[in-house]
């Protein structure tokens, strides 16, 4: 496995709060969404990724979230074999956003 660009929660939020124009793709499950998401995610099921990466925009930071960061790497290492450049997995996932970012959201 190729080395896989992370961020950590905390530099994502940080990133978003000043006003970085990031690309959050989301490979989870949807009854996974229903239990924490961030707003603007694009859904695209870790099953769908192959039929549908295409739909993710070459030129623009995107940030690969799950829920704790193993199906987001896997996704992220695919995106980069595909020629994409500006793409990062989100460490720890949604569950680790949760515990170190915002305490309100659920973890599973």
């Amino acid at each position: 496995m190729s080395e896989v660009p992370v961020l950590t929660p905390l530099e994502l939020k940080s990133e978003l709060d000043g006003g970085a124009k990031i690309v959050l793709i989301d490979v989870r499950e949807a009854h996974e969404l229903a239990i924490s998401s961030l707003p603007g995610i694009v859904h695209i099921p870790l099953g769908e990724i192959e039929t549908r990466y295409e739909e993710i925009p070459k030129n623009q930071d995107v940030v690969v979230i799950c829920r704790s960061g193993g199906r987001s790497g896997k996704t992220t290492e695919f995106l980069l074999n595909h020629g994409y450049t500006q793409v990062r997995n989100l460490a720890t996932g949604m569950n680790g956003y949760a515990t170190t970012v915002d305490q309100s959201m659920e973890t599973y």
